[in-house]
């Protein structure tokens, strides 16, 4: 009985404190969703903020028509790939390194609440998670996000991220496990060795990979 109070009052002592703003693993595997008025796709990424790259593999629907995208973003090189494995090609693009941001929570966004999806009724039926909202200036305005993470280990749930030329973003993150599966995901294949650096082009950010999508149709 005694194990017992002492377990629920550790469980109940957790619950009681405040959310903290917070930093995913640096490595993360993992697949998510993300759509918005005009599109829907299904990702798996590799994610690793050590060394500033990121490896998405998409499926995906823009205006009733299917797309496939292959992307590697290599931040501190400034380069991003598109990879078309049917046509054996690549397109590689200049990308901008003070665009890639990590996984995280930063200090001055504001707290929305904290819930637990599911049920908190028996061990293992929920999780205990905390949404934040905050702004980023930019040229033309602000943009705004919306995040929810869980608050043991800071691993991604969903977020809501608003431009004015995107509208609403949603995504949704599952199936993450912490650490990379296959370090070769960051090298791209052979046949991108020939590709040529476009330098007249201006430079690639994330939301490039989303751009003329029916290029991929």
């Amino acid at each position: 009985m005694r194990t017992f109070m002492l377990l629920m009052c550790l469980v109940v002592g957790c619950l009681a404190q405040a959310p903290h703003t917070c930093r995913s693993p640096p490595l993360l595997t993992g697949a998510l969703s993300v759509a918005n008025e005009k599109f829907y796709a299904n990702a798996k990424y590799t994610y690793d903020a050590m060394l500033k790259r990121i490896r998405f593999k998409e499926v995906g629907s823009y205006e009733n028509k299917t797309f496939g995208i292959d992307a590697l973003l290599l931040f501190r090189e400034g380069v991003m790939y598109t990879i078309n494995h049917r046509n054996k090609t690549c397109k590689k693009e200049r990308l901008k390194r003070e665009d890639f941001h990590p996984m995280e929570i930063p200090s001055d966004a504001a707290l929305l609440g904290q819930v637990i999806l599911g049920s908190s009724s028996g061990p293992g039926q929920g999780l205990l998670v905390n949404t934040w909202y905050g702004e980023v200036a930019t040229p033309s305005g602000k943009d705004k996000w919306v995040s929810t993470f869980t608050e043991f280990g800071c691993i991604p749930v969903s977020s809501a991220y608003y431009t004015d030329k995107t509208g609403w973003m949603l995504s949704s993150f599952f199936n993450i496990v912490v650490g990379i599966l296959d370090p070769r995901e960051f090298f791209p294949p052979k046949f991108c060795q020939g590709a040529l650096l476009d330098e007249t082009e201006e430079a690639a950010n994330f939301y490039s990979i989303f751009k003329n999508l029916t290029k991929y149709s």
